[in-house]
C-alpha cells in the first residue's frame, strides 16, 4: 500500500507504516506517530547503552540493560550534562531517535544518522532543528544520536589513559558515537534500514566528529557516506586550531585534565567520580585561548581512537574511502554582515596573520576606507574557507576513489540578522522547517525541497545528483568550483586565480593538523 502525504506544502510519495512495534536485541520498541506527519514513525529516547554515571564515568560505553515487555518510545531521552541546559539533564543519556516511513518492509530503505554540534560542550538529539520526519517522507531512515559533552566526554589525565588499556584517555564522547553506530549497525533493519547503506552526518563539532570519525580505525565499516556541514578544512589552514576540528595532543590534554581535577578540589580519578555532575560542569565551558575558541574540551590525538593528525590520515590514505558531502556558509569562519572594522584594525588583524605576505595579502584585499575593509575582510574569510575546502577535496582524490562533493551555502534564513550563518542551513537539508516559528516564505520551502533532496540522493547513493536538480560536479583538481546552495544553484569559482594562489603560499607557510 502507497500514502500520499502533504508536508506543509511539499507532496511526498511515502511507504505505509505496517507496524510500529519492533524487536531489537535488547527488547521491544513501540514506536508513535510523527507530529508533524502521520505517515511517519518516531522512535525516541532509545537506549544504546548504559548510564555512564558513578564508576562508569570516563569508561567506554557498555550495552544497555534489556527490557520485558513493551517499551513504549514516545519520549526524547534526557540530555548529557551540559552548562547549556538549565536543568533535566543526566548521565543516564546515551539514547537515538528513529523515524522511519515503515516500520516492517521489504524494502531495506537508506539511514542517515546524525551528530549534533556544539562545540562539544552543549547540544542535544532531540532538538527541533534535527527532527527527522522531512527526510524520513524521502525514504530515509532518519537517526539522531546523544553523546558525552565536556568534561564528561573529553576529560583526559594519565590515570585515565593508564586504566584504559590503551594508554590513551579523552575522547568518550566519540567512542559514544562509535556504540550508536554499532547499535545501528545490528538494529536499524528492524527499522526498515539498510545497515550496509549507512551515512553519517553532522554539523560544526558534529562535522568534527563526523571527520574524526571517517579517520578512525574504531569506526571502519559502520558507515559508507559522510556529510559534514561546515566541515572539511585543508590540514594547513589556520582555522582549523579553533574551529570544530580543533583536537588536543594527549599530552595537552592530560596536562589540562590535571589542571581540571585541582580545581575541583581533589587529586585522584576516584574522587572526580564521587563529584556531583553539577560540580564537575563548573568551569567546564571555560576556552583554551583568549581568542573565545576552542573550547578546553573537545577530542584529543590519543593514538587510539584518533591515532593520526588530519594531514597524515589523508596522505597515507588511512581513513575510511567513503563519498564525502562537505562545505561551508557565507557568513561563518571570520565572515560577518557587519565585520564592523576600521582600517587600522583590519590591517594590523590582516598584518598578524599573513606576517611577511602581508604586502601580497593587501594587494588582492585592499581597504582604503572602512566599508572596502569590511569587504576585503569578508572576501578574505569567505575565499579561504572555498579555497580549503578545495584544497582538501585534492588531497582526499590522492588516496580515494571514493567522490568529495563540495558546496558554498548562501541563503540568509528570515527572521533574523546575521546572514547565512554557521548553522542556518540545518533546517532546509532536514526539510523540517514546520519544527520552528521562523517566518518562512514560499522560496524557503522550495530551498528546503531542492537542499533536501541532494541530501536525500546522496544518503541513498553516495552522490547528490537526481531528478530536476541542477547538476552538482565532484570536486577534481582541474575544475576550481564549488556547487553553490540556497540563493543560487550551480556551480560557482572559488575565487579567482591570483587568490587561489596567495591562499594556497599562505597555506604551505602553516602547521599542519
Amino acid at each position: 500500500m502507497r500514502l500520499v502525504t502533504v508536508l506543509l506544502g511539499v507532496t511526498t510519495s511515502v511507504q505505509a507504516i505496517v507496524n510500529s512495534t519492533v524487536k531489537t536485541e535488547y527488547g521491544l520498541l513501540q514506536g508513535v506517530a510523527s507530529e508533524y506527519n502521520s505517515a511517519i514513525t518516531v522512535f525516541k529516547g532509545v537506549p544504546f547503552a548504559a548510564s555512564t554515571a558513578g564508576e562508569a564515568r570516563w569508561r567506554s560505553p557498555r550495552p544497555p540493560a534489556s527490557w520485558e515487555g513493551v517499551r513504549v518510545a514516545n519520549k526524547f531521552g534526557d540530555i548529557c550534562p551540559e552548562t547549556m541546559a538549565s536543568s533535566n539533564y543526566s548521565e543516564d543519556c546515551l539514547s537515538l531517535n528513529i523515524w522511519t516511513p515503515t516500520a516492517s518492509s521489504n524494502e531495506k530503505l537508506p539511514v542517515y544518522v546524525w551528530i549534533f554540534g556544539g562545540r562539544f560542550v552543549g547540544g542535544a538529539a532531540s532538538l527541533p532543528a534535527y527532527d527527522g520526519a522531512g527526510l524520513a517522507a524521502k525514504g530515509v531512515v532518519t537517526v539522531t544520536i546523544s553523546y558525552r559533552l565536556g568534561p564528561f566526554g573529553f576529560l583526559s589525565t594519565p590515570e585515565l589513559s593508564k586504566e584504559s588499556g590503551h594508554n590513551a584517555s579523552g575522547n568518550y564522547g566519540l567512542l559514544d558515537q562509535i556504540m550508536a553506530l554499532k547499535y545501528v549497525q545490528k538494529n536499524i533493519a528492524a527499522f526498515g534500514g539498510n545497515p550496509d547503506q549507512v551515512t553519517i552526518g553532522g554539523q560544526s563539532a558534529g562535522a568534527g566528529s563526523v571527520l574524526i570519525l571517517v579517520n578512525s580505525p574504531l569506526a571502519r565499516g559502520l558507515f559508507h557516506g559522510a556529510i559534514a556541514e561546515s566541515g572539511a578544512r585543508y590540514p594547513h589552514d589556520p582555522q582549523t586550531s579553533g574551529l570544530a576540528e580543533s583536537y588536543r595532543t594527549l599530552a595537552a590534554a592530560e596536562a589540562g585534565g590535571l589542571n581540571y581535577t585541582a580545581q575541583h578540589n581533589v587529586s585522584t580519578i576516584a574522587e572526580m567520580r564521587k563529584l556531583s555532575a553539577d560540580k564537575l560542569l563548573v568551569g567546564s565551558n571555560a576556552n583554551d585561548d583568549i581568542s573565545g575558541s576552542p573550547p578546553i574540551f573537545r577530542p584529543v590525538l590519543d593514538g587510539w581512537v584518533l591515532p593520526r593528525t588530519y594531514e597524515a590520515s589523508l596522505a597515507g590514505g588511512f581513513h575510511a574511502d567513503v563519498p564525502i558531502l562537505t562545505g561551508n556558509n557565507k557568513d561563518e569562519s571570520g565572515a560577518s554582515l557587519n565585520p564592523n572594522l576600521t582600517v587600522v584594525e583590519y590591517t594590523e588583524e590582516e598584518t598578524a596573520t599573513y606576517g611577511n605576505l602581508s604586502s601580497d595579502f593587501f594587494k588582492l584585499y585592499p581597504a582604503s576606507n572602512a566599508t572596502q575593509a569590511a569587504g576585503s575582510s569578508n572576501a578574505a574569510a569567505r575565499d579561504t574557507s572555498r579555497i580549503g575546502s578545495w584544497l582538501w577535496g585534492n588531497l582526499w582524490a590522492t588516496k580515494a576513489n571514493s567522490s568529495v562533493y563540495t558546496y558554498y551555502w548562501t541563503h540568509a534564513p528570515p527572521g533574523q540578522s546575521q546572514g547565512a550563518y554557521h548553522g542556518s542551513e540545518i533546517n532546509y537539508a532536514f526539510n523540517n522547517l514546520y519544527g520552528t516559528n521562523n517566518p518562512w516564505t514560499t522560496n524557503d520551502y522550495t530551498i528546503a525541497e531542492k537542499l533536501s533532496s541532494y541530501w536525500a540522493n546522496f544518503i541513498r547513493t553516495g552522490n547528490p545528483n537526481g531528478g530536476n536538480l541542477t547538476h552538482w560536479r565532484p570536486s577534481t583538481k582541474n575544475h576550481t568550483t564549488t556547487m553553490e546552495l540556497g540563493d543560487g544553484w550551480g556551480e560557482i569559482q572559488i575565487a579567482d586565480r591570483a587568490r587561489i594562489h596567495f591562499i594556497q603560499t599562505f597555506f604551505s607557510t602553516q602547521k599542519a593538523w
